[in-house]
């Protein structure tokens, strides 16, 4: 063999017939040179590993409309599913903002939207919370035809352990969007009393076991610094309750999804989003939000319904839409999404109440 020859990476070996760890799954890690095997995995109604599969693509398209020459704005960019879309129909001489926090995903994702073709001059990708979206309200030159937000933790985040969002594998506790900015779940988990822990635990998940779950995490709290630790203390305190299987796993969840918010300020994130958003619509600007859980869909319905009141929205959503049976069907992690929509208010425009809110 020469010497200056390159040396082949070898593929990562696993034990059994198919792979199991998230690093194992290199066809799924590769999207583009496996399509096929990505398309089976698609199929049988899963997410491959490391993307993330855009919910209510045709019912985004619908209510915000976007056009050739608009600009718009993608506020959660994650793996870039809905900003693809947006892109080919505001084309041509159109902009598309996308923004996104998380510092690890933000860089795959804009290398492989370039890759496609959308350059500086159409998409301009910024990493900075959608908090700061007076920031680039200068940028437009009158604001935003359209704007998206999808809230909820992306594919990527909670299929890689390292990342410490789910309880599934073993991995830090970490849950942060921005690994490099504030405190991880393990050390909230440490500076909290019980009392403030079933607090956060009822308040970010409507955890029906918070009191039992707080006084076991504060009483273990020097024990609990990966993901599978923390599951074990959780499923150990509601065994000894008698809490039926299925039930334990839907605390779990609820657990790690009160802890992801609170070291993410979700909530206050979201806040101050709602606030901003009015004054950086241009008349008639659309915007839809998709929420995953109540906490989120309140915030959203009740800024709605003030901004209408308020006269700044001349249309809201009157109900959520939800993903069809069929996307549910075909992918289970749309099963929870609501969209409600919204459309800035025009001169002169006329604002008959929509049924059902008073």
């Amino acid at each position: 063999m020469r010497e200056d020859a390159p040396i082949r990476k070898r593929r990562v070996h696993y034990t059994g017939t198919h792979p199991r760890s998230f690093n194992e799954k290199y066809k799924e890690l590769q999207a583009d040179q496996y399509a096929e095997d990505i398309k089976k995995v698609m199929e049988r109604g899963q997410t491959p590993a490391g993307t993330h599969r855009p919910i209510c693509v045709s019912e985004i398209l619908s209510i915000l409309a976007p056009g050739p020459g608009m600009i718009g704005l993608d506020a959660t960019l994650g793996f870039g599913g809905h900003a693809q879309e947006l892109l080919q129909r505001i084309s041509p001489k159109g902009i598309l903002f996308g923004i996104d926090v998380d510092p690890i995903e933000l860089p795959r994702t804009e290398a492989r939207l370039r890759a496609r073709g959308f350059s500086e001059d159409v998409l301009i990708i910024r990493r900075m919370n959608f908090a700061g979206l007076p920031k680039l309200f200068a940028e437009t030159q009158g604001g935003f035809d359209f704007v998206l937000a999808d809230l909820g933790v992306s594919s990527m985040q909670i299929d890689n352990p390292a990342r410490g969002f789910t309880f599934k594998a073993e991995g830090p506790l970490d849950l942060r969007f921005n690994p490099n900015r504030g405190q991880p779940a393990s050390r909230l988990i440490q500076s909290l009393e019980a009392e403030a822990l079933a607090e956060m635990l009822t308040d970010n998940a409507d955890e029906p076991f918070a009191k039992e779950i707080a006084h076991a995490l504060r009483a273990n709290r020097q024990k609990i610094g990966t993901t599978t630790q923390l599951a074990a203390i959780v499923r150990q305190t509601l065994q000894r309750k008698h809490v039926p299987a299925e039930e334990i796993k839907q605390s779990l969840q609820r657990t790690f999804q009160a802890l992801r918010i609170a070291v993410n300020d979700e909530f206050g994130v979201l806040e101050q989003f709602l606030q901003f958003l009015p004054e950086c619509l241009k008349p008639g600007g659309r915007v839809a939000i998709l929420t995953f859980h109540s906490g989120e869909d309140r915030r959203v319905k009740q800024s709605f319904l003030n901004g209408y009141r308020a006269r700044m929205y001349e249309q809201i959503a009157r109900d959520p839409i939800r993903p069809s049976a069929q996307e549910r069907h075909s992918n289970p992690r749309a099963s929870c999404a609501k969209l409600r929509w919204a459309v800035k208010t025009a001169p002169c425009a006329a604002s008959p109440a929509p049924v059902g809110f008073q």
